[in-house]
């Protein structure tokens, strides 16, 4: 299973098993059809700010 964290503003928001699931599965998804991204990864981070 993903380790997956989301925090907003700095505070860490609690994150049922299915919500987990969801936002690891896509973003793993998304990021390891990219070019350049190897199988073998450790550690996704993504940082949006407004």
């Amino acid at each position: 299973m993903l380790d997956v964290k989301l925090l907003v503003d700095g505070k860490e928001i609690a994150l049922n098993e299915f919500v987990m699931k969801i936002l690891g599965g896509t973003v793993v998804g998304a990021v390891t059809s990219l070019r350049g991204v190897k199988g073998d990864w450790n550690e996704i981070e993504i940082k949006i700010k407004k």
